[in-house]
């Protein structure tokens, strides 16, 4: 496993996802996965980025570890932030046009719907979301 621990600024995102990025090329990660992967970075770095300490800077820490049986990469996103479960938010309806849709949660719909694996908890005053995505 490694992390890191990064000021949680929205030019920060490259960072995190060249550090996440330098892991997975060690595991020959197939390419669709790792864009996916990095789209999923980008959602939620900057939404933590953007509201989690808002209107003050914050830390966050990005842990990632990669596991057998199948392979998988698990990313970690960690913050002392303003509590917030994104997975609670209600899924845009997608069959409306995007003039009808209500602003906000398309990125994370993208996150669960190309991630194996999302979950969120509040612990000992964190946020931590973690998702899991299948390479091998």
């Amino acid at each position: 496993m490694r992390e890191i621990n990064i000021e949680a600024t929205v030019e920060n995102i490259e960072t995190v996802t060249d550090f996440v990025n330098d892991m997975l090329m060690e595991y020959n990660c197939p390419i669709k996965a790792q864009m996916q992967i990095d789209i999923a970075i980008d959602e939620l770095f900057s939404n933590i980025a953007r509201y989690a300490y808002n209107p003050d800077i914050g830390k966050a820490t990005v842990r990632v570890e990669v596991v057998n049986d199948p392979i998988s990469v698990i990313i970690t996103f960690i913050d002392c932030g303003i509590p917030y479960d994104p997975l609670k938010h209600e899924d845009p309806d997608i069959t409306l046009s995007a003039s009808e849709r209500e602003v906000g949660g398309l990125g994370i719909f993208m996150v669960k719907k190309t991630m194996d694996e999302v979950l969120y908890e509040y612990k000992d005053g964190k946020n931590i979301l973690t998702v899991k995505k299948n390479i091998g």
